[in-house]
């Protein structure tokens, strides 16, 4: 019964040090940003050096608009907006947004398009709090896209409320959760859905054209979804993003014509602005969450309903395109915030850094008090001075606001800027500080010559612009609060687990008799050189984010390296050629697989048809290649299915062969469910709508009846105990075989591919595992273990993970595997089908089939003994165990050395996510394996031998 237990209390003691490890350096390394509690109140202006008269503005600022309309576009690229003359190539896609390009061209002094930059990680969550709070997202918050918490910190909507302003929202449910008891009226639709296009758009249509005839609203926002879910599904280059940006663009136009309708004197929009803009950007495969420029680039168009003068040229930074008249300016997000509370004249959020964007800010503010002259000229130097007083007084506010968070966050958080950083700030800000006072005593004379003040104007707003840019960058720079005492404890507990990882490899082959060195004792042996040398290798790789990117591409060169060299050692010998030059195949095909995801990764959505899998994509325009990508998936499941079958032929007991019929049943179902999504084959018609969820519901709900079996059952009965090799063949066949439907279902099409060749590869190691090993003979008890076929193993598995279309990035999680099977977000079954889809290969399978090492013997390293049986699978396990956490180690002192590099968050910080999570995976599933193949081990194994380890 305790069986299992002699074995995993050294899993239990690692998987507990790799937690607190893990935990303790997370603490140091994704130290949130200390939210600060204060809120930004009207009467706080009498403290700065800004103020003038109590009686001049109601608040902060004078309001310049009086409605406000944001009509945010989810992953908005850049590139839908601005027109295709200012892109070197031509691309479908563009050009569709045509009503924004018109205005801009026909009105471009009070309609404008924007470049706008985020500041990643790009996804929603990060982005809408970094929009509405003006402060940079902290990269911890990226766990809770899926549940968004309510916004404590100090933000545009709550500043809105505080001071009398109504808002409307609908569309996205994501601001009811940040925002949930800020809006006057809401019509929130759930957003996680990515199959569904049209239920949020149709939601924000419904509401939005007959909200701009209501009084009741001073803010309204419209989110729309079906442009990011578009780009989830199909990608960027489809017909079905094509159809949304179309429909977005009359949907628009009928924005801005009743907008125009309503601007005249007296009537409901006189006063109002339009703001179009996105949240963030998208890869041309319609991912998000890094820091590419196609993730971080987005646009914003902002229109006014006023007759507008030019902005002057020392504040306009537009590049233009004069055959169609319209220019565009860029704009990072970190001044949305700030610049729109300007607008609207209510106090900046307390923690915001930005600053008010001259250009956006011209849009309204350049109506106040003008005649009929429309353009800057030297006549009219008074109405510019006027401009430049009132822009330089509100980036003192501005400026002011940003000091004084800067000191109040210093002075609470534990760590906070260096002394020098604030030294440098307050530098900064007193010069600007004194030139403002000095300047705005000689403009407060009447009588002072324009060509005087001008350029004091002028140089006062570069002085304050200066100290606003150089805070942003220091804190983008430096903002995340590294521990390094807590990281530097982790790290220690890492080592600490290591060696305990080693203590026990090394305590086993001193109690059991095996050996690591060669069997002519003339040293270490030629894989365990090898083994040493390559781990340190893809190790030393991760200091590079060049090779994180290609990490797939590493590991399957290293992986066709062993290949070599067993193939080398099959010619010398002249055995296992076939099993040898194989496996060199399938580490080819591998490659191809994962140039495939990289491409996808990179930069296409030709490989996005109409399954998410990669593999349909290929190039599917002949007809040959539509039937092969039909077909082939289904022949594979089929072989699948054959050797699921041929392994429990002559299998005696009851429940593995009951396990096994059910994933036979379950391929079948999911080769129907194909079929329903197929449009080639007419019994799609047939089974289109019960194929969609529940067939992909029964394949669930029998794999969760072959785990229950698997899990109960030999708890009240004992097996076969005769042939210990056979037993665990038969245990790993049922365990694998139970979950790999549900895998295969999740991966799409390619996913049975993938399973085969997985196990054609497999298979190979297994039989060429030790071929460089003389074969030990007149040694009893002696075992010689070579880990090398462990490390290819998990080399494979790294293989497998890039392959199905992953990679260590937020964006590499294919989110639409999700909804196999559901049409509505839930939290708990959505999270745990993303989870097996992104590890079902790459470490659940993994884990699970490392038996394969035991249960078959091989022609260079049998262990003739039975009760060496499980004593080996237990040395698998830690060996394999310990590569993924020598990797994972060295995942943490890569990233904290490189903690301060250009991409640490959009990079360094996903690879270290990705990989711990998936250690503490491998930990568990090592534990709940022991648990499985070693119950009942008593029957192999004496007691008295149980006792040596």
């Amino acid at each position: 019964m305790w069986g299992w237990w002699r074995f995993g209390k050294w899993t239990v003691l690692i998987m507990f040090l790799h937690i607190i490890a893990i935990l303790i350096f997370t603490k140091g390394f994704l130290l949130t940003r200390t939210e600060l509690p204060h809120s930004s109140h009207c009467s706080d202006l009498s403290q700065s050096p800004c103020h003038s008269s109590p009686s001049s503005y109601p608040c902060w600022t004078k309001p310049a608009v009086d409605r406000l309309i944001i009509i945010v576009l989810d992953a908005l690229r850049f590139d839908f907006v601005a027109p295709s003359s200012f892109f070197e190539e031509k691309q479908p896609w563009m050009d569709k947004l045509k009503v924004l390009q018109r205005m801009a061209s026909e009105n471009p002094s009070s309609a404008k398009i924007f470049k706008a930059i985020a500041d990643p990680p790009t996804t929603s969550l990060q982005r809408l709090k970094g929009l509405t709070t003006g402060a940079l997202p902290t990269f911890i918050d990226v766990g809770n896209s899926f549940g968004a918490p309510a916004i404590v910190e100090d933000n545009f909507i709550n500043q809105l409320i505080q001071n009398g302003k109504r808002v409307v929202m609908m569309g996205d449910d994501t601001w009811t959760q940040l925002f949930p008891y800020h809006f006057n009226k809401s019509y929130p639709y759930p957003s996680f859905n990515v199959k569904d296009l049209n239920t949020v758009d149709n939601g924000c249509i419904e509401h939005l054209l007959p909200s701009l005839y209501q009084q009741d609203w001073d803010v309204l926002i419209a989110h729309f979804l079906g442009v990011d879910h578009a780009g989830h599904i199909h990608g960027v280059d489809s017909t079905p993003m094509i159809e949304k940006l179309e429909q977005y663009n009359a949907v628009l136009e009928k924005v801005i014509k009743e907008l125009q309708n309503q601007s005249g004197p007296g009537k409901l929009h006189e006063n109002s602005l339009l703001l179009v803009m996105g949240d963030h950007g998208q890869t041309l495969n319609g991912d998000h969450g890094g820091g590419s420029p196609e993730e971080v680039e987005t646009s914003i168009f902002a229109m006014s309903f006023k007759d507008l003068p030019s902005l002057p040229s020392e504040f306009d930074s537009s590049s233009c395109e004069p055959s169609k008249n319209i220019c565009i300016s860029s704009i990072p997000q970190l001044d949305f915030a700030v610049t729109v509370s300007s607008l609207l004249g209510v106090p900046f959020p307390f923690g915001s850094i930005g600053r008010v964007n001259p250009e956006l800010y011209a849009l309204a503010v350049c109506s106040w008090n003008l005649d009929d002259d429309k353009t800057w000229n030297n006549q009219d130097q008074t109405k510019l001075e006027e401009w430049l007083q009132n822009y330089a007084n509100v980036l003192c506010i501005n400026s002011w606001q940003v000091k004084r968070y800067i000191d109040v966050y210093s002075a609470s958080s534990v760590i906070g800027f260096s002394s020098e950083d604030l030294f440098r700030i307050s530098d900064l800000y007193s010069k600007a500080d004194e030139n403002w006072s000095y300047t705005k005593n000689l403009s407060s004379y009447k009588n002072g010559s324009s060509n005087t003040s001008l350029p004091l104007l002028k140089r006062q707003i570069v002085a304050y612009s200066n100290f606003l840019s150089y805070v942003a960058e220091l804190a983008r720079s430096k903002w995340t609060e590294f521990n390094l005492k807590m990281m530097g404890t982790g790290i220690g507990i890492m080592l600490l687990s290591l060696y305990c990882h080693t203590l026990a490899i090394k305590k086993l082959n001193k109690s059991y008799g095996v050996s690591l060195l060669s069997s002519r004792d003339s040293g270490v042996s030629f894989g365990l050189m090898l083994t040493f040398f390559m781990v340190l290798i893809r190790a030393g790789s991760l200091l590079s984010n060049s090779y994180i990117l290609k990490e797939g591409k590493a590991a399957n060169f290293l992986l066709a390296t062993t290949g070599i060299m067993t193939l080398r050692y099959s010619l010398m010998k002249n055995k296992m050629l076939i099993e040898a030059a194989i496996f060199l195949l399938l580490t080819f095909v591998f490659r191809i697989a994962i140039e495939v995801g990289l491409y996808k990764q990179a930069a296409t959505s030709q490989f996005m048809g109409s399954s998410s899998s990669w593999m349909l994509g290929i190039s599917i325009s002949q007809s040959l290649w539509t039937y092969m990508a039909e077909i082939v998936p289904i022949l594979a499941l089929i072989i699948l299915g054959y050797f699921l079958y041929k392994s429990i032929s002559s299998c005696r007991w009851g429940i593995p062969k009951y396990v096994i019929m059910g994933t036979i049943l379950s391929y079948f179902l999911i080769a129907l469910h194909w079929i329903s999504e197929s449009n080639i084959l007419d019994l799609a018609h047939f089974l289109k709508g019960f194929g969609k969820n529940c067939i992909p519901r029964t394949v669930y709900a029998i794999t969760l009846v072959q785990l229950s079996l698997l899990a109960i059952v030999p708890m009240f009965s004992k097996g076969e105990t005769s042939n210990c090799r056979g037993n665990l063949f038969v245990k790993m066949m049922s365990i694998l075989s139970a979950c790999s439907s549900t895998i295969i279902i999740l991966q799409g099409k390619q996913g049975a591919l993938v399973a085969l060749g997985s196990l054609l590869a497999g298979y190979c190691m297994m039989r060429l595992q030790g071929i460089e090993q003389h074969t030990v003979s007149g040694t009893a008890g002696i075992s010689i273990l070579d880990p090398l076929p462990v490390f290819q193993w998990s080399l494979l598995a790294v293989c497998l993970l890039f392959a199905s279309g992953h990679w260590c990035a937020f964006d590499g999680l294919r989110y639409g595997a999700a909804f196999v099977g559901f049409d509505e977000f839930i939290l708990i079954p959505q999270a745990i089908l993303l989870t097996i889809d992104t590890f079902g290969f790459s470490h659940i399978l993994s884990v699970f089939g490392l038996p394969l090492f035991v249960a078959f013997p091989s022609p260079f390293n049998q262990t003739k003994h039975k009760s060496l049986f499980p004593i080996k699978l237990f040395w698998i396990f830690m060996v394999y165990g310990l590569i993924t956490a020598i990797t994972a180690t060295a995942t943490i002192l890569c990233v904290t050395i490189q903690r301060r590099h250009l991409m640490v968050w959009g990079l360094f910080a996903p690879k270290f996510v990705f990989d711990v999570v998936g250690l503490i995976l491998t930990d568990f599933l090592i534990f709940v394996a022991s648990v499985y193949y070693f119950n009942g081990v008593e029957d192999h194994i004496g007691n008295a031998e149980f006792r040596r380890l």
